[in-house]
């Protein structure tokens, strides 16, 4: 069973995005406080547009080809298509093509990227609790073994930086719609002063263990703790900055 920490960071233009070993043959990767393409903010508009132009040239593709989902804490999954860029309502988006690139936002939640080297296809999904607590990682695993014929055993996921066990403390009904997502919940939670703390990024990790699929990369990094690196809506009172998790086939 794959439980190793092979994530390092990687330059492009000076400025880091975070990569794992586990997948080498797509282009897959985290962005940064450095690199990010995602904010409501207008200040921010400008350094937004540069960076995405320095990640289209490193991914090779259109500027119009880098394409994101309106993100609603779903547990939706669609098919990218090309010469298509709107998909509302929508947490997990599976890419065929080689043309596009797919990105999703974060600044807490739990970032998943799939791959599968035989079908050579992947997606990236946005798991917060809610799509932790709808197995948003199964079910996008499912999409993909039940329309582009993969299987588990071929299968590879990344979890990328999150809030992790050490910062984030939920309430009672969010613990229970958790617990209720496993068979072991041992480990992936702690009550500390009366307070529970969950741990998001290996709650979605178990949930893809037990459907069956082994090759996962968890992040070490938590985005409360690593604040220098990556957003956090906790840490910093609501920020709209976003880091995003990135797939383009190759």
């Amino acid at each position: 069973m794959y439980n190793l920490l092979m994530f390092y960071f990687e330059k492009v233009k000076e400025k880091r995005i975070l990569k794992s070993d586990l997948i080498t043959h797509a282009q897959c990767f985290f962005t940064t406080r450095e690199t990010f393409i995602k904010s409501a903010d207008e200040k921010n508009a400008t350094e937004i547009e540069e960076n995405k132009k320095i990640l289209c040239n490193y991914l090779n593709i259109a500027y119009k080809n880098l394409i994101n989902p309106t993100q609603t804490h779903s547990a939706n999954i669609r098919i990218a298509k090309e010469n298509q860029n709107d998909y509302p309502d929508t947490d997990a988006l599976i890419l065929t093509n080689k043309n596009q690139a797919v990105f999703l936002n974060f600044a807490d939640c739990t970032p998943l990227i799939f791959y599968d080297e035989k079908q050579n296809i992947g997606a990236v999904a946005h798991a917060g609790w809610r799509g932790t607590a709808a197995k948003i990682g199964v079910l996008t695993a499912e999409k993909m073994i039940n329309e582009f014929n993969s299987k588990p055993k071929n299968i590879k996921v990344i979890i990328g930086p999150a809030i992790s066990l050490c910062c984030y403390n939920v309430g009672e009904d969010v613990f229970y719609k958790l617990r209720n997502t496993v068979n072991n919940f041992e480990n992936l939670y702690e009550i500390r002063t009366g307070n529970i703390y969950v741990d998001l990024k290996n709650i979605n990790k178990t949930q893809l263990t037990e459907f069956g699929i082994e090759k996962i990369d968890v992040c070490p990094y938590c985005t409360c703790c690593n604040n220098d690196l990556f957003f956090s809506y906790r840490k910093e009172n609501g920020t709209t900055n976003r880091h995003s998790a990135v797939l383009k086939l190759v």
